[in-house]
């Protein structure tokens, strides 16, 4: 039996097979490269793939691969394994299957881990594990229902309920590079008006944007953006266009690095909302556009959106006009708003059940949970409100670009955070999820966080 690859180079497929290329070209097989070409082979007979140059093998072929098919195609013969043991083509590989902006953000990470361990990493999941951080400083007042977001590699929060139900308007900053990491309230001019139940979302890796929320006169769709890193902070009222309805417990997410969308909701009349709006705000007039859309997922609340594939978005759970158990919903969606009509429809996720499986589950229904778009596209959900049935801390795992997606459960060592709900996630440097907040029956602490590590730290070979 062959193992076989196919490998489109400029509309031509290339088959590799290894058992016709390890007897021409093994570790035994004596050649040379100079200036990329091979110029000997002991043996007259090679697979038609090997007598491409270096630099197209890598550029054109490799690097077109995914890290997975990059790390099994390396056995092919030891010059193919050279070339995917480099680290600038174990790079290309990361950047053309994730994307420049996940590679810019993962950079950093390869000063610890080198770019084959790193892909490996995210790809097995073989070194997640939680860890409990302990932090100095304090959000006070105390509060819940706020919005929070990273900003680099530092976490931001913005806003929340307090006491009696008060609109908190206040920013707050923790900066995880710092040796001793500590909550500080960040000087702002003209800080938006205090609101609860408001996304944050974070652009360009220091462009604030809050939208939406409950305030002291009722719900908001005002949109306000702040430049972290300006020697000035200042809150800024952006408007354009025909806004959305006034909204909270709506969900958005970023996409491409400066587009905010937006999606459902709850309205003042408590009507469950079903829209999803774009904000472009790299125009020069940012101006809120509506995607249409021939069928929408039932109205919902307490949902969340995640961006993944550069232009796709997949919808999870919430409060929903329809489903089981007190309304809460279960149900994946997905929309490419790179079409060019846009369409939602719902994805049918079973769970998977591969060799050595167990407990092959769905995610129970549920809504005010948190979703977690990984490097490579896939998607952890963690949380929520499920109707008394086991504890949220339980991790799912779900890759919406499969043919037939399938539900994933992960087991993680280390110190999970309790039974939670309301909390909030922000993912860090592309492979630390932070999760704060939420409520436990306990008070609402912000000094204790939950690190979900996607990728060792330590220094290691690949």
């Amino acid at each position: 039996m062959f193992s076989e690859t196919k490998i489109d180079l400029n509309t031509v497929s290339y088959p590799v097979f290894k058992e016709t290329c390890q007897p021409h070209c093994d570790e035994s097989s004596e050649y040379s490269i100079k200036s990329g070409n091979l110029l000997h082979c002991q043996h007259r007979e090679m697979c038609g793939i090997l007598q491409l140059s270096d630099e197209v093998l890598a550029h054109n072929i490799l690097s077109r691969l995914t890290p997975r098919d990059v790390a099994s195609i390396g056995s092919v013969c030891r010059r193919i394994r050279q070339l995917t043991k480099n680290e600038h083509v174990r790079k290309m590989v990361c950047q053309n299957a994730w994307g420049a902006d996940v590679t810019g953000v993962l950079e950093h990470m390869t000063k610890k881990l080198a770019w084959g361990r790193l892909a490996r990493e995210l790809t097995t999941l073989e070194a997640v594990c939680w860890k409990k951080l302990t932090v100095r400083g304090a959000v006070e007042p105390s509060r819940c229902n706020f919005s929070a977001c990273a900003a680099g590699n530092r976490l931001v929060l913005f806003g929340g309920e307090g006491v009696n139900m008060q609109p908190m308007d206040d920013t707050f900053v923790l900066n995880l590079d710092a040796a001793n990491p500590e909550w500080r309230r960040v000087s702002v001019k003209s800080s938006p008006p205090g609101r609860w139940g408001h996304t944050l979302s974070c652009l360009n890796g220091s462009w604030l944007v809050v939208f939406g929320g409950c305030g002291r006169q009722g719900l908001l769709n005002d949109v306000f953006v702040l430049d972290l890193d300006a020697k000035q902070p200042t809150w800024k009222e952006v408007s354009g266009g025909t806004p959305p309805l006034p909204r909270s417990w709506h969900s958005s997410c970023t996409m491409e690095g400066s587009k905010l969308v937006v999606s459902g909701g709850c309205t003042d009349a408590g009507v469950l909302l079903s829209d999803t709006y774009l904000l472009d705000l790299t125009n020069d007039k940012p101006t809120w556009r509506e995607i249409p859309t021939t069928w929408a997922p039932p109205s919902r609340l307490g949902h969340s959106l995640s961006a993944y594939g550069k232009t796709k978005i997949l919808m999870f759970g919430g409060l929903a006009k329809s489903g089981h158990l007190r309304l809460r919903s279960g149900e994946s969606y997905t929309i490419d708003l790179e079409d060019e009509r846009p369409q939602w429809r719902q994805l049918e996720c079973g769970a998977f059940t591969g060799v050595g499986s167990q407990n092959a589950v769905v995610p129970p229904p549920r809504l005010d949970h948190v979703a977690v778009t990984m490097p490579c596209g896939r998607i952890i959900i963690f949380g929520g409100s499920i109707a008394g049935l086991h504890s949220p801390s339980q991790l799912f795992l779900l890759d919406p670009s499969e043919e037939k997606p399938l539900w994933r459960t992960l087991n993680v060592p280390g110190q999970p955070p309790k039974f939670a709900w309301g909390h909030s996630t922000c993912v860090v440097g592309g492979t630390r999820v932070l999760v704060l907040g939420g409520h436990t029956g306990e008070d609402w602490v912000l000094n204790e966080l939950y690190e979900l590590c996607l990728a060792s730290k330590q220094d290691s070979d690949a």
